[in-house]
């Protein structure tokens, strides 16, 4: 983290405010299992990309109607240069320390003690909005005193600078900002989606929650297109476990599932989205048929909105020389069943 700027960066291409530090904090918390993020700024939003090991990936969408204003000045493209294949300026894309942008954020003792591990407060199992009659996680009686959270960029070189006012005291932080590293998306075939389930997120957290328990190295995961519809099951040094889904809508809201899909990933790696399954109010479970496995989450926040936040997970056994794919970030959630 660094307080100084070295030069003149000029009128930012990028300013927003929000009424809630705590709000950003609580969705990108969801991704803190890399130390690094990849930011990209466009007139809808800001999107924060973190990987491991090439073998799971988290994306959070901070959407432009997180904020109470949102200004984006793309730079116009040089007439001498030669146009994007996609007709439109190249979006702002740089690297920043995701932990130097959680610390950033919760500077005023704004954010929750939260916990990624999986269990359960004595007086309160989930403390999130997915539990009817008690406060959204984002609402303000959770979120107490609103301060006000300032994020500007001016451009290639210069930090990004986040400005926090709360109770009269102002904050000014500017992080260091680098080149992207370049990585690519985990390629998931949306033209060959073997599984496809919306369910409540409570219902997976609490799943993963009772497998946890045997301390697993192993998730496997099994669709059919009967019964047992969905199952997880799990083994570790303290015994075995498994959890059984039946199809229903109190359980699973949507379910498509043509022939028998099971695949095993690395239970770690799943665990890392607990804070995800904590927060959001449904989850869109998919798979395909390289095994890749997709987790959007839907969190509802504070005024009606919601927001999604990504994960990809490559399985155990997988071709190392899949094609990339360019999809982009999209709501699962509104998809006609296939």
């Amino acid at each position: 983290m660094s307080s100084v700027v070295e030069e003149d960066h000029g009128a930012p291409i990028f300013k927003a405010v929000s009424s809630s530090a705590r709000q950003l904090f609580q969705l990108l918390n969801c991704i803190r299992f890399a130390p690094k993020a990849q930011v990209q700024i466009s007139n809808e939003g800001l999107r924060f990309a973190v990987e491991e090991s090439r073998v799971m990936q988290g994306i959070v969408f901070l959407d432009k109607a997180l904020f109470t204003t949102f200004n984006c000045s793309l730079p116009e493209l040089d007439p001498s240069e030669d146009e994007p294949e996609t007709g439109t300026p190249d979006l702002p894309h740089f690297s920043i320390s995701l932990a130097a942008l959680l610390e950033t954020l919760q500077i005023f003792g704004a954010a929750d003690i939260t916990t990624t591990r999986f269990s359960k407060p004595d007086n309160d199992a989930y403390g999130s909005n997915i539990r009817p009659g008690r406060p959204n996680a984002f609402s303000n009686q959770a979120l107490g005193m609103a301060g006000v959270c300032r994020l500007s960029y001016a451009g290639i070189g210069s930090p990004f600078s986040i400005i926090l006012e709360e109770s009269g005291v102002t904050t000014t932080c500017n992080l260091n900002t680098y080149e992207p590293e370049g990585a690519e998306e985990i390629p998931f075939q949306r033209d060959a989606i073997k599984v496809k389930i919306i369910m409540q997120a409570r219902w997976l957290f609490d799943a993963v929650s009772e497998l946890s328990s045997t301390s697993p190295s192993r998730l496997d995961i099994t669709a059919h297109p009967g019964a047992p519809y969905l199952s997880l099951s799990a083994a570790g040094p303290l015994g075995s476990a498994s959890v059984e889904f039946a199809k229903g809508r109190e359980l699973l809201e949507t379910f498509t599932v043509g022939e028998k899909w099971t695949q095993s990933y690395k239970f770690e790696m799943i665990k890392a989205a607990a804070e995800a399954m904590r927060l959001a109010s449904k989850v869109s479970v998919r798979g395909d048929k390289q095994g890749v496995l997709s987790l959007q989450f839907m969190v509802e926040v504070e005024g009606g909105g919601v927001s999604f936040v990504d994960f990809r997970f490559v399985p155990f056994i997988r071709e190392e020389d899949d094609e990339d794919d360019a999809s982009t970030q999209e709501d699962d959630f509104g998809e006609e069943d296939a």
